[in-house]
C-alpha cells in the first residue's frame, strides 16, 4: 500500500526510535511503545498515523519484515537472582534475559557476546545465550572488540584463506619475474608514519626532457611503484574472498584488522627496504607546469633503497645539511628531484581549482599497556603533501588508461553538490556574514576560495567543515562522473592494494588491458542491507540532480550491474570501517577523560544546537555537551541559520568559535558522551544589543518571568536533546536544512 513505508529501525538510549526509510526521506518517529516488540536494525513496514506540531511523522509497526542475525554485545548482569545482558550499545533500548544454563562460564560483569533465542515482545524481554566471553571492560583493547563487533567487521580469517597464503612463497621467485621490467637499481624509497608496518607505494623522480627537442632538463620522470597484490590474490580464491569480505582494512589506535593476512601485508607485497619485491608501475613524465605529458603502466621487480618517514623527509627537505640529511647522503638528491615535482604538481593542482581545506584530525598515544597518555593532532607536512600528489597523478594516469581502454572498472567518484544542498551552504554563509556564495552549479574553486577568504576567522574550521559536508561522499562506481573535490574529470584509486579492495580490482584491470584481455569479475555474495539502502541514498542523489532516466550512462547491462554491486559494496564497508573507528575513538577518548573529572579546561565552541553548546577543548581536542541548563537562569532562544543561542534578558550570545571556560561533570561510556558544566567565558562570549524587558520598561525582567523562561527553556531543552541529540555536524546541517525550508515557504528565521 502507498501508505506503508518499509526502512530499518534506528533505536535511541531514551526508548523510542526512527524508522530509517529506504527512499531516502526523513525519518518517521517510533514512540516507545512500538518499540516494545522490536529491536534497533529490525527492518519492519511502517504506517504514518500522525505529525507532530513542528510536522514531524510518527509511525506505527505494521510488520517486522526481516529480523537480521546480529549478535548484541553487553555485560553480563546478575541482579534478584535473574541474569540478564545490560547491551553496551544503547539503541537496543531493552536488557536480555539470560536463562541461567545459557551463560556458559562467563561470571558478572564480564562483556559478552549474546545470541537471541526469543524476540522482544510487547509484554516480554528478548532472551538470548552467551554465544562468546570477551573479558573484563577495562581489559586493554577491549574497545576494539566490541567495535569489531557492533559493527559486524570481519576480523578473523578463514582456515582457507590462512591455508593458502601459508602456501605462498617467502621470497620473489624466478618464474616471477617473467615479463617484468627490471627495475632494482633505480632507487625508490618508501615515505611513510613511523608506525607503519605495510608499504604499498614506492616513489623516485629525476630530471628529464619532457617536451621540445633540446638536451636540457625542463620536466622530470615520476615513477611511481605500487605493491603488485594481483600476482599473488587470484581472483575467487580464498584470499580474494575473504578480501573482498573486508573490502579494506581498519585501522585502530594500536591496532589493524588487515584485509589480507599478514604474510602479505606486511611480507610478501609490502615493498620492505633491501629485499625484491613485484610492483605495478606508473612512470610519468610531469612537465614544469606540473601537467603529466607522457605515461606508461607496465608490471616490475623493484628493490626498495630505503624505508623513510614523513618526519626524517620533512626535515631533510628543511635544512639538506642537517643531521638527517646526513645520515641519508645517497638519498637527499633524490628527495630534492621529488620536492621539486611535487612543486609543479601543486601549481597544477592550485590551476585546477581543486579543494585543499586544513581540518584537524587527532591521534591518540598510548603507553604499552594500553593506557592513553595524550591526544594530539595530526600535522600534515610537506612530505605528506609530496607523496599525496604523487599518489594523486598515479591515480589519474590508471583511470585515463581503464577509460582509453574501454573496459568497465571501478572510478573513485565525488560529484557536486546537490541543489538541496547549494541552498543549504548559501543559507548558512548568509547567515554568518560571508561575503561569498556558491552559484547554482559551482565548481570545486568557488568552495577553495571561501576557504580561503575565511581562513582568520574563529569559526574556520566549523565553516571548512560545512563546505565539506555540503558535498557528496565519495564512492566507488564503475559510471565516471568525476571527482569534484580534486577537481578530476577521471580518477580511480591504484596505490593501495595492500588495504583496500578497489585498488585490487584496478590493478586486475589494468592488466587485462595490457595483455589485450578483458576482466571479469568473480562471483560476488549478494550486497546487503547496508549496501541496498547505500544504493537507494545513491538514486535519491541522481533524481536531485534532475538527471534524466533514460540517460545511457544509466541502463545498466548485467555486467555493469555486477560492477555497481562490487562499488556499493567498497563503499559502505569503506563506512563501516570509518564508523568502527570513530567509535573506538570515542571511547578511548571518554575513557581518557574519567580521569579529569572536576577539572577545568579552555575550549571554544565548535557547534550549537537547540539544547546547548558542544565545545572542543583547546589542547585536548576533545568535545562535549554544555547542556543548555548550564548556560543560567534564563531563556536562551536557538537561531538556526546563525548557529547561536541567545540569552533573551542578558542579550549574551554563544556561536561557533566562542572561547569558554568548562568543567568536566560527567563522562558517559556506554553513550561515549562527556558533559561541560560552563565556568566562565574566556573572553570572547559577546553581549550584544540592549537589554530589553518584555514585560515592562525598566531593564529587569519579574523573577515570576525569569523564572517561567528558565523552565521553558529546560523543558525545551529536554525534549529537543532527547529527539535530536546526534553528533555535532548533524545538529548543524539539520537546523540549517530547517531553516532553509522555512524561508522557502515565506518564513524567516528568528534572529
Amino acid at each position: 500500500m502507498p501508505d506503508e513505508i518499509e526502512g530499518v529501525v534506528s533505536g535511541h538510549r531514551d526508548g523510542h526510535g526512527f524508522l530509517l526509510r529506504d527512499d531516502g526521506e526523513a525519518d518517521i518517529y517510533l514512540p516507545p511503545n512500538e518499540m516494545r516488540a522490536v529491536l534497533h536494525r529490525d527492518r519492519v513496514r511502517v504506517r504514518v498515523v500522525r505529525h507532530d506540531r513542528r510536522g514531524r511523522p510518527e509511525g506505527r509497526v505494521l510488520e517486522i519484515v526481516e529480523r537480521p542475525p546480529q549478535p548484541i554485545i553487553g555485560r553480563l548482569l546478575h541482579e534478584g537472582g535473574l541474569w540478564l545482558v545490560a547491551p553496551e550499545d544503547k539503541r537496543y533500548g531493552q536488557d536480555v534475559m539470560i536463562p541461567k544454563g545459557a551463560i556458559g562460564a562467563a561470571k558478572a560483569g564480564q562483556v559478552v557476546v549474546v545470541e537471541l533465542t526469543e524476540p522482544p515482545a510487547l509484554y516480554g524481554q528478548p532472551v538470548g545465550r552467551v554465544k562468546e566471553v570477551l573479558g573484563e571492560v577495562d581489559d586493554p583493547g577491549m574497545e576494539i572488540e566490541i567495535a569489531v563487533r557492533k559493527y559486524g567487521v570481519p576480523h578473523e580469517f578463514s582456515e582457507a584463506c590462512l591455508a593458502e597464503s601459508r602456501a605462498l612463497p617467502e621470497t620473489v621467485r624466478p618464474k616471477d619475474r617473467a615479463g617484468r621490467v627490471d627495475l632494482t637499481d633505480v632507487p625508490l624509497v618508501t615515505i611513510d608514519g613511523e608506525d607503519a608496518r605495510d608499504f604499498d607505494d614506492a616513489v623516485y623522480a629525476t630530471p628529464a626532457v619532457v617536451s621540445g627537442r633540446g638536451k636540457k632538463p625542463n620536466g622530470w620522470r615520476l615513477l611511481v611503484a605500487i605493491a603488485d597484490v594481483s600476482h599473488y590474490v587470484q581472483t575467487g580464491s580464498p584470499i580474494d574472498v575473504d578480501a573482498y569480505d573486508r573490502a579494506t582494512s581498519v585501522y585502530f589506535p594500536r591496532r589493524v584488522i588487515p584485509m589480507l593476512p599478514e604474510k602479505l601485508s606486511n611480507g610478501l607485497c609490502s615493498l620492505n627496504p633491501e629485499v625484491d619485491r613485484l610492483c605495478m608501475v606508473c612512470d610519468m613524465l610531469v612537465t614544469a607546469d606540473g601537467e603529466v605529458q607522457a605515461y606508461q603502466l607496465y608490471p616490475a621487480v623493484m628493490n626498495s633503497h630505503a624505508r623513510m618517514t614523513y618526519t626524517e623527509v620533512a626535515a631533510i627537505l628543511a635544512n639538506t645539511r642537517g643531521p638527517e640529511a646526513a645520515q641519508r647522503k645517497a638519498r637527499v638528491q633524490d628527495l630534492i628531484h621529488l620536492h621539486e615535482v611535487f612543486r609543479a604538481l601543486l601549481k597544477a593542482r592550485q590551476k585546477r581549482g581543486a579543494v585543499d581545506f586544513d581540518t584537524t584530525e587527532t591521534q591518540i598515544v598510548c603507553d604499552e599497556s594500553g593506557r592513553i597518555e595524550k591526544i594530539v593532532p595530526r600535522t600534515r607536512n610537506d612530505a605528506h603533501r609530496l607523496i599525496e600528489e604523487c599518489m594523486l597523478a598515479a591515480n589519474v594516469c590508471s583511470a585515463d588508461f581503464i577509460g582509453q581502454g574501454k573496459h568497465l572498472g571501478l572510478y573513485r567518484v565525488h560529484e557536486g553538490p546537490t541543489p538541496e544542498k547549494v541552498d543549504l551552504l548559501r543559507a548558512y554563509l548568509k547567515a554568518l556574514g560571508v561575503g561569498l556564495a556558491v552559484s547554482d552549479e559551482p565548481r570545486p574553486e568557488e568552495f577553495q576560495r571561501i576557504a580561503d577568504a575565511t581562513q582568520e576567522r574563529v569559526d574556520a574550521e566549523q565553516i571548512h567543515m560545512m563546505l565539506l559536508r555540503s558535498m557528496s561522499q565519495a564512492i566507488y562506481s564503475p559510471i565516471n562522473s568525476g571527482h569534484f573535490g580534486l577537481a578530476f574529470e577521471a580518477y580511480t584509486h591504484f596505490t593501495s592494494p595492500i588495504r583496500r579492495y578497489p585498488d585490487l580490482l584496478v590493478h586486475r584491470v589494468i592488466k587485462a588491458i595490457l595483455a589485450g584481455k578483458k576482466y571479469h569479475l568473480p562471483a560476488l555474495p549478494t550486497p546487503g542491507d547496508a549496501h541496498e539502502k547505500l544504493r537507494k541514498r545513491l538514486q535519491k542523489d541522481r533524481v536531485q540532480r534532475g538527471r534524466d532516466k533514460g540517460d545511457p550512462r544509466h541502463r545498466i547491462s548485467p555486467e555493469m550491474q555486477d560492477w555497481e554491486a562490487a562499488g556499493l559494496h567498497c563503499s559502505a564497508n569503506e563506512r563501516r570501517a570509518d564508523e568502527a573507528s570513530r567509535d573506538v575513538e570515542a571511547w578511548l577518548k571518554c575513557k581518557y577523560m574519567r580521569e579529569h573529572l572536576g577539572e577545568e579546561y579552555t575550549g571554544t565552541v565548535s557547534a550549537v544546537t537547540s539544547f546547548g553548546l558542544f565545545v572542543t577543548l583547546t589542547d585536548m581536542y576533545v568535545e562535549g555537551l554544555v547542556h543548555i541548563t548550564e548556560l543560567g537562569g534564563e531563556y536562551f532562544r536557538f537561531d538556526e541559520v546563525r548557529q547561536e543561542l541567545r540569552g533573551e534578558r542578558t542579550g549574551i550570545r554563544y556561536a561557533l568559535g566562542t572561547r569558554v571556560r568548562v568543567q568536566v561533570s560527567r563522562v558517559d561510556l556506554d553513550a561515549r558522551k562527556i558533559d561541560f558544566r560552563l565556568v566562565h567565558e574566556a573572553g570572547d562570549a559577546v553581549l550584544r544589543g540592549a537589554l530589553r524587558d518584555k514585560a515592562g520598561g525598566d531593564g529587569k525582567p519579574s523573577a515570576a518571568k525569569a523564572v517561567k523562561s528558565a523552565k521553558s527553556a529546560k523543558a525545551h531543552a529536554l525534549r529537543d536533546e532527547a529527539a535530536e541529540r546526534r553528533s555535532p555536524m548533524q545538529a548543524l546541517k539539520a537546523a540549517v536544512k530547517k531553516a532553509a525550508a522555512k524561508a522557502r515557504k515565506g518564513g524567516k528565521p528568528r534572529r
